[in-house]
Formats: structure tokens, C-alpha cells, sequence
């Protein structure tokens, strides 16, 4: 039976089918979108222009989400996979698949396609992305998950679409070459000691994760094993132990054989961040980003700046010599810490930071403060909510810089900012995160003369 416009009713799929189909773009986040019997799938592990057989893992009245099965008729644009870990490409590399210039031309419409269609905003100057200076081993963080195959351990990532398979990993393009040793010798390690991977289901065994953390510019590496509560010989390179879970009597983390913090340079600066302090994934491209923030700002030696996302201080302290002064707000306490003796470390003397959320500290924060002449706001990739949008407004800030490292929630963001008197003027992608769908940008939006 047809339906009212004379179209026929979508196909209702089912979990498991599988069919074939042939992707036609891209969705946010990544996945291919293919149409089968007037309905949409979102494919993952496939590209523009693959013809592919796919499992239906979720399905819906008008649209059904599946994996990729098989690779039946590559797109003739797809290039060779280069981060392939036992016969299987990167789950970290989805699109290593596409030339990199199309990565850019997708990273680039889909920051455009969110700021008019989700926000239903026009007007402002979409600038050029900016690309990055290295496509591989760019990452200067890395986090791999333990597991066992025939009583052997692993050490990697988990499979696509799979929480309980994880692939061995030996070298992964998107890390260094020594984070690649670090990771493995401490798979090694395990392997030689015969300490077994923690089982969540039987809540038994011992290694849990490996976080391995480098200074792109100082050379330092970092690294982080997370485990139950055990005994175990010292591993081969310098670990912090966190103990997760039952503690069975332990005090919390332990076993500190290496350096707390680790140590970078980025914009001139010297830093130092704790192992749970947010810092870019990509020290190279947070430089590029920071100058772009900073730009945006339009600083002329006199302004107030709120950073209300700060973080260990890095926005912050990059702007600090062009501002009057920094006001920055962080709610965990340990980045409040490492900011501060950031500032002091790097002898800049009008950055100031406190502890506290965005939500609640906006409005106290003026009363020591003023009202600042700019806002720069750094969030998670949920955005901003409601009661934060309506204390950045009530900060009247002639300018707001929004780095969003997800275009979908910055669009209804700056809507709302919009809708309170500012003009979204620019917007700048940057690529932060080469061979994957995720994507950066700066936003200034200024406060109409009349509001």
C-alpha cells in the first residue's frame, strides 16, 4: 500500500539481516548512509562510493544502522588502508580509507551543513579548514585495553562494534614510534609474567588498561596502567599504577615509579599537566588552534578575558600577554592546581584561576572580576546547556570564542546566542584528528551594538 505522497512504505529490516548496499555520503560521525527499499542505513566501517554487505545491528521504521561485513566493490577514490592491525584496519583510522583532501572537503561541509541546518544560521564567513601538518603519528595520547586470547594477553583496541574482543596492536600509525615500544613492552611484559587481563564478566584477573602520554616537544613519555587490586613484578618502563574498582584493602593508587606529571611545550610556554588533566591530543594542531582562538579574540593588551573551560591553563595562558587580564574556571581541582603553577612556572602574572563549573561560577566570578570584554569557552562534545548559554549572556562580553570539537551541539549553541543579540561572524575548522570524522573549529561570535 502506498502512502500519502504516492511513496511506498520503507522496508522494515530486522537485527542480523544482512543486505547489500551501496554508500552514497557521509553522515555526522562518520558513518557511510546508503538507501535500501526506501530506507536509510548508517553504515560504519564504509565510504562514499562502496559497494558493501552489511549486518543490520539496530533497526527502526525509516532507518536501520549496520557494520560492515564485507567490502564487495571498493569506490574507485578509496586508497589503500595503512594502520592495519591483524588483517583489520584501525578502529582509531575509520577513514584512512579516503584521500586526504576529501577528508577535508567532508570535515568542512559537515561544520557548514550543521551551522545551517541544526542552527539555521547564515550570514556568517565559513573560513578555509585548516589543515594538518602531519596525517599520521600525530597523537601525543593513546588508550589501550587488555585482553586474552587462547590465556595469552593482548593489548590494543577493541574491535569494531565489539566490547569483548580486543585487537592485538604492534604498530599504530596514529602513535609515535616510541609510544608504540613503550605499549609494547608492557604487552611483553605481561605475556613473560603471566599476569592475566581483568574479565569484567567474572570479575577476576589483574590488567585492566594502558594509557601511554608523550611530550611532543620534550621528549618525556608517560605511562599509566590501570589494574584490580595485585601484587605484580615492576614492568619495564616507568608506570603510574591507578587501582580501579575493589581496592581489596590498598590505598588507591599506587606503585609511582616514573614522573607525576608529565612536561610539554606549546606557544612558548612550559607546561605540566597530571595524568587525568585534559591537554589536545594533537600538540602541533592545539598550537595552530590556540593562534586561531586568539586571533578571533581580537586583543589589544587592555581586555578581560573569562577562559571558562581552562583546563591546566593553556587557552588562558596563550592569550594571557595580549590581555589585561585572564580569569579562568575549571571544575576539577587537580587542572585548577596544574594551571596555577603553570602561570607561575611561565612568570605570567594576570592569569587567575579557580575551581568551580561553568554553570555556577560565571556569575560570582564578575564580582572580583567585572564583567570581562571576552568569553572563551573550550567544552566537552555535549556543548553548552541551557543554564550555561544564559550565564555566558549574562557576562554581556562584547566577544565570545567557542573551540567546539563538535559541530552539532556548537550550531544550537550559537543559535541560542544569536537569538540573545551576537552575530556568529566566523567560523574556522581546523583538523585536529586526520584518518577520522572528528573535527575542530573556532567560532566568534559578536554582541550586537544594539543589545
Amino acid at each position: 500500500m502506498e502512502g500519502a505522497t504516492g511513496e511506498k512504505p520503507a522496508a522494515r529490516r530486522h537485527r542480523g539481516e544482512q543486505l547489500e548496499v551501496e554508500i552514497d555520503s557521509l553522515a555526522f560521525g562518520g558513518r557511510g548512509v546508503a538507501r535500501s527499499e526506501g530506507l536509510v542505513v548508517f553504515v560504519s566501517g564504509a565510504l562514499p562510493g562502496d559497494r558493501v554487505r552489511v549486518e543490520i545491528t539496530k533497526a527502526k521504521k525509516r532507518f536501520a544502522e549496520a557494520r560492515t561485513v564485507e567490502l564487495l566493490k571498493p569506490s574507485t577514490e578509496r586508497i589503500g588502508d595503512r594502520c592495519v592491525h591483524e588483517g583489520e584496519p584501525c578502529p582509531g583510522a575509520p577513514w584512512q580509507g579516503l584521500p586526504y583532501e576529501r577528508q577535508l572537503t567532508h570535515k568542512s561541509e559537515q561544520v557548514d551543513e550543521a551551522l545551517r541546518r541544526i542552527g539555521g544560521l547564515d550570514g556568517f564567513e565559513l573560513e578555509e579548514i585548516e589543515p594538518a601538518l602531519e596525517q599520521w603519528r600525530y597523537r601525543n595520547k593513546l588508550e589501550y585495553s587488555f585482553g586474552e586470547r587462547d590465556g595469552v594477553p593482548t593489548l590494543g583496541f577493541h574491535a569494531r562494534g565489539r566490547w569483548d574482543l580486543i585487537v592485538d596492536v604492534d604498530d599504530c600509525q596514529l602513535a609515535s614510534e616510541r609510544g608504540n615500544a613503550a605499549r609494547n613492552a608492557v604487552r611483553e611484559w605481561a605475556r613473560l609474567e603471566s599476569i592475566p587481563a581483568y574479565d569484567s564478566r567474572a570479575r577476576e584477573g589483574v590488567l585492566r588498561n594502558l594509557v601511554v602520554r608523550e611530550g611532543w616537544r620534550t621528549g618525556q613519555l608517560q605511562t599509566r596502567l590501570v589494574t584490580s587490586a595485585a601484587r605484580f613484578p615492576k614492568p619495564p618502563v616507568d608506570l603510574h599504577t591507578a587501582i580501579e574498582g575493589d581496592s581489596g584493602g590498598t590505598d588507591g593508587p599506587t606503585g609511582v615509579l616514573g614522573e607525576e606529571r608529565l612536561r610539554e611545550e606549546l606557544s612558548g610556554l612550559q607546561l605540566e599537566m597530571s595524568h587525568g588533566a585534559f591537554f589536545q591530543t594533537n600538540t602541533e594542531m592545539a598550537e595552530r588552534l590556540y593562534a586561531i582562538a586568539t586571533e578571533y579574540a581580537g586583543l589589544s593588551g587592555k581586555e578581560r578575558i573569562f577562559d571558562l573551560y581552562c583546563g591546566i591553563g593553556t587557552i588562558g595562558l596563550t592569550m594571557a600577554a595580549k590581555a589585561g587580564e585572564v580569569w579562568g574556571v575549571e571544575i576539577v581541582p587537580e587542572a585548577i592546581a596544574d594551571a596555577e603553577r603553570n602561570a607561575v612556572q611561565n612568570k605570567i602574572e594576570n592569569a587567575h584561576f579557580f575551581a568551580g563549573s561553568a554553570r555556577t561560577s560565571a556569575r560570582p566570578l564578575m564580582e572580583p572580576a567585572g564583567k570581562p570584554d571576552v568569553v572563551v569557552i573550550d567544552p566537552p562534545r555535549a556543548g553548552l546547556s541551557q543554564k550555561i548559554v544564559r550565564r555566558l549572556i549574562e557576562c554581556e562580553a562584547k566577544r565570545i570564542v567557542y573551540v567546539s570539537c563538535n559541530p552539532t551541539t556548537l550550531a544550537p549553541n550559537a543559535a541560542q546566542l544569536v537569538e540573545a543579540g551576537y552575530t556568529l561572524r566566523r567560523v574556522k575548522p581546523v583538523d585536529m584528528f586526520p584518518q577520522t570524522p572528528h573535527i575542530e573549529c573556532v567560532a566568534l561570535l559578536e554582541k550586537n551594538p544594539a543589545s
